[in-house]
């Protein structure tokens, strides 16, 4: 929210003066009075000639003033997180509101999941500086070469705009400032991966990897949940069901003995089984196109399948998609004959590092990763009782410990991750995830509801669209509360959402799907548990909040108090 529309409300002194700041908000105060009357009388007496020798005046004064004044200060900036949902825009009104502030010309492309807004060429031409607040690869990168920028993970941009847009003036009067790199001789954009520590740029790649990989298992968990539901409304007691044979003696032209419920849930099985079996070639493709970009691409993919093929699962998918975009990035480097180096982002560099990275997953790394995510399979298959209430602590906690930072994304991957395998321990972790991440922002919206006297005008708003966000599994519902007050909102959101995990893991709550919050229970195997732990998680969360702030609020009323005491 705007900094000084918020400044504005605390200020108000009367209702009408916050309805009147409201209207202008939205646009639709009522226009300005015109001059009294008999200014407006005596101004219609004045003679043409004066009034004419004044507008020349006026004009003349204004064209000086106008060649004296300086030119606005432009900046276009690049917002985008790893899922694309909340961050993502978060970050761009908050740039947008401090420039605003700052008296600044200011543009934002949005590289979300939705509703995505771009810069033109001639924007980023004119532009004085770039901000970049990504946690994931900017697309296109290339466009912007030669701009003095600053580069920063995009939470940054939501906590600390006004300093990220004075960093990348600052870079902007620096002769020896950073500048965004051109575009490699391979042709293709590497730019973005070759910025940055080593460790920023593994870190970037797997997010990008992760934000590719989601839409897979969305997709392909739903539709096999889908056709679960549909196979145990035909026969309840079925057991585990065999599509293939199922698809083997039907047809839609010919069912056979086969209800043609059963024979639709099997073919929805199926069809989200494919989506499923993509999920770790697209994780490791879309790493590898982290760090060298299109070249890396295919054999990402070819190291992803050989992953599969080996049986080494998500981490096999990890290590791949490292291996393939680190050999792409380094062939990407060689300078080479322009006749050599047309041909290398084509078929150069994806035929050798296929043969390289897919070659060291199979005869290499691929057995002893499977081992490792064998082990971590029993490991999680044998959990009963108290290791899996303290695994659902531990998730619990990480989920609302960071509201969609690195912490949180650690333990969204670790569930979806495991989604593929099919496994019920692997959903009752990914029904815990979910459950912990949806705790922070309706824990945020009820405390609102509870005691708004404690919060101001803005922040009760806030409270009212966490409810939603809440209830969709968008943990940066809190963030406009964990910004303001971290001390108090983390330890409370930390609190509930590890008691919700540790409910949701005992009670063994599943989900087949990877999102979608409170639109997705109907998919559980115990929708009473989870909406009992989103409940308790959610109560708990907001009471502790409230508690603290309350004594906080006490503390800052007793010590205004004691110097008026003093006085008298």
């Amino acid at each position: 929210m705007k900094k000084s529309f918020t400044a504005s409300l605390r200020e108000a002194q009367t209702p009408e003066e916050i309805v009147d700041l409201v209207n202008d908000a939205l646009g639709t105060g009522a226009p300005k009075k015109a001059p009294a009357d008999s200014a407006a009388s005596n101004a219609q007496k004045a003679g043409a000639g004066a009034s004419a020798q004044a507008a020349a005046a006026q004009t003349d004064s204004a064209e000086a003033s106008a060649s004296e004044k300086p030119a606005t200060k432009k900046i276009v900036a690049v917002t985008a997180c790893p899922t694309g949902i909340a961050h993502t825009y978060m970050a761009a009104d908050a740039l947008k509101y401090a420039a605003e502030d700052l008296g600044y010309d200011f543009k934002v492309e949005t590289q979300g999941s939705s509703g995505n807004e771009t810069l033109t060429q001639a924007d980023i031409d004119e532009a004085d500086a770039v901000i970049f607040a990504v946690s994931v690869n900017v697309r296109d990168r290339s466009r912007f070469a030669g701009k003095p920028y600053v580069e920063s993970p995009v939470k940054r941009g939501i906590d600390e705009p006004q300093a990220m847009i004075e960093e990348a003036l600052a870079e902007a009067e620096n002769p020896n400032g950073k500048r965004v790199s051109a575009a490699a001789s391979s042709g293709e954009d590497t730019s973005s991966a070759a910025e940055g520590s080593w460790g920023s740029r593994i870190y970037k790649a797997v997010m990008t990897g992760v934000s590719y990989m989601i839409p897979f298992v969305a997709a392909g968990g739903i539709i096999v949940a889908l056709g679960f539901i549909l196979e145990a409304i035909t026969m309840p007691n079925l057991g585990d069901v065999d599509t293939e044979k199922i698809l083997a003696n039907a047809t839609i032209y010919n069912l056979g003995d086969t209800h043609w419920t059963l024979y639709l849930g099997a073919v929805l099985q199926t069809i989200g089984k494919f989506g499923l079996d993509l999920m770790v070639p697209a994780l490791a493709a879309f790493i590898a196109y982290g760090l060298a970009q299109r070249p890396g691409i295919a054999p990402g993919f070819i190291a992803g399948s050989v992953a599969v093929a080996v049986k080494a699962g998500f981490l096999g998918g990890i290590v791949g998609g490292l291996l393939a975009g680190l050999i792409a990035y380094g062939l990407g480097t060689l300078k080479l004959p322009r006749w050599l180096g047309s041909m290398m982002p084509v078929v150069i560099t994806p035929l050798i590092t296929s043969l390289v990275a897919g070659g060291i997953m199979y005869l290499l790394l691929g057995a002893p990763l499977a081992w490792v995510l064998e082990s971590l399979q029993n490991w999680l298959t044998s959990m009963s009782g108290a290791s899996a209430l303290v695994l659902g602590l531990i998730l619990g906690a990480m989920m609302a410990s960071d509201l969609g930072g690195p912490i949180n994304k650690a333990a969204y991957l670790f569930a979806t991750a495991g989604l593929s395998s099919g496994a019920d321990v692997n959903k009752e972790i990914m029904a815990a995830v979910i459950i912990s991440g949806m705790v922070p922002p309706l824990a945020m919206a009820l405390a609102t509801t509870l005691r708004p006297k404690l919060f101001t005008e803005p922040e009760r708003e806030n409270g009212k669209a966490a409810w939603l966000l809440g209830a969709s599994f968008i943990s940066e519902g809190a963030i406009p509360f964990a910004s303001a007050d971290p001390a108090r909102v983390i330890p409370s959101s930390i609190v509930g959402g590890a008691i919700a995990g540790a409910i949701s893991m005992n009670a063994h709550v599943a989900s087949p799907a990877p999102h979608g919050g409170i639109w997705i229970i109907g998919l559980s195997n115990n929708i009473p548990m989870f909406l009992l732990a989103v409940v308790a998680g959610t109560v708990v969360s907001a009471i502790t909040y409230v508690l603290l702030k309350s004594i906080g609020a006490k503390s800052r009323q007793t010590a205004t108090e004691a110097p008026a005491k003093t006085a008298a």
